[in-house]
């Protein structure tokens, strides 16, 4: 079990298949609309006149797999009126369903929308970074799922040794706001986080 987990992204050999997606949901017999990892689809440009009258093309696509983060400094626990939205001792963040009362605070502060109202239970759930798999010393379900290796996990200052600080990228928010444990590599064509060139083409997954 490490002492401060983080996930690692390559979003530059990420495809798109979304198995990370359908291994969490089938390891945590998730409800229908419940999805605590998503994977974003990002894309943009178009056709671009040149001084010659010629046209050219700066399209571009990636996909951002993002779930909880564990952030250092949770918006979720900080708003739950409750403490059902915690961290433990490895500063995994968790919700204690007995406490939880479903008010949607933690979902609506979260810049990584990470909590999930489970309509069946009433109560909020959300990434709990498989913790009962890392105490066996396996992986996460979606670490161990992901078929090209985008998507890591590790000490949290081992992978920022490996990886160096995570890069602010479209469509992530700014992560001075939480500080979370998520390391970003990307791809030749992420576009900087204040950009508006792009869109998520599949919102009704994220």
């Amino acid at each position: 079990m490490f002492k401060r987990p983080a996930f690692h992204i390559d979003v530059a050999t990420c495809t798109g298949c979304k198995t990370c997606m359908i291994a969490c949901k089938d390891k945590n017999d998730l409800p229908a609309g419940v999805r605590w990892r998503r994977v974003s689809e990002y894309t943009g440009g178009g056709w671009v006149q040149r001084a010659d009258n010629t046209l050219t093309q700066d399209v571009f696509a990636y996909y951002v797999s993002i779930a909880c983060n564990h952030c250092e400094e949770p918006i979720c626990v900080s708003v739950c009126p409750t403490t059902a939205m915690h961290k433990d001792e490895s500063g995994i963040v968790l919700v204690d369903t007995t406490k939880c009362i479903g008010c949607n605070y933690c979902a609506w502060a979260c810049p990584y929308r990470a909590p999930q109202f489970n309509a069946e239970a009433g109560v909020m759930s959300k990434c709990n970074f498989c913790i009962d798999y890392q105490k066996e010393g396996k992986p996460p379900a979606c670490v161990a799922a992901c078929p090209t290796r985008s998507l890591t996990f590790g000490e949290s200052d081992d992978l920022k040794k490996q990886f160096g600080d995570s890069v602010a990228m479209a469509p992530l928010p700014d992560p001075a706001i939480t500080k979370p444990n998520l390391f970003v590599t990307p791809g030749r064509t992420a576009k900087p986080m204040s950009s508006a060139s792009g869109m998520i083409r599949n919102p009704e997954e994220v």
